[in-house]
């Protein structure tokens, strides 16, 4: 995965949430880890919060960055399992215009070769909605590593060749253009 070191480094503003109904800011160690490893990746931590699982309150958080300029991507940790309470993917379904579903399809493939099939149980989804991305991660810190190391932290960066999601920011609403 090249970096183009002589192209210009653009940092974007991401925002975080972890969907818990245990966690607190004080122990939600996936979403610490994703908030260090955005900023030590130079990008902007836009915003971090948790709420429960509960699909409203998810979708009220997506809809919310959405309508936010100063958001250009959202991530969410937690919520993606298979459990009656693990209703992430269902929020993010009633908010995405569009789906990336090579997002989902790949962080499966990079998690079987250290989880085995039980990455089967992972329902993490991409898409986009009124121009800002939104990514769903499990919540595990390994599956939040694994999703920012090994994916989202190059599509976010603007010198990854051959192609990258950060260049496609200006044109993600073009269909509204006359």
């Amino acid at each position: 995965m090249p970096i183009d070191e002589s192209a210009t480094f653009l940092p974007v503003n991401i925002a975080i949430l972890t969907v818990s109904d245990t966690r607190d800011l004080a122990s939600d160690r996936s979403g610490e880890t994703l908030a260090a490893r955005i900023t030590a990746s130079g990008h902007r931590l836009a915003s971090r919060e948790i709420v429960r699982d509960e699909p409203a309150a998810i979708e009220a958080v997506l809809r919310r960055w959405v309508a936010d300029a100063q958001v250009d991507v959202g991530i969410t940790t937690g919520g993606t399992g298979i459990t009656g309470r693990d209703v992430t993917p269902e929020a993010f379904a009633r908010v995405l215009e569009k789906e990336i579903t090579g997002f989902g399809e790949l962080f499966r493939m990079l998690s079987y070769a250290k989880i085995g099939t039980s990455t089967i149980q992972s329902r993490a989804i991409g898409g986009v909605a009124g121009g800002t991305y939104l990514f769903a991660l499990p919540g595990s810190t390994g599956a939040v590593k694994d999703g920012w190391d090994d994916i989202l932290r190059f599509q976010l960066d603007a010198r990854h060749r051959p192609c990258n999601l950060v260049e496609l920011m200006p044109r993600l609403q073009e269909h509204l253009r006359g």
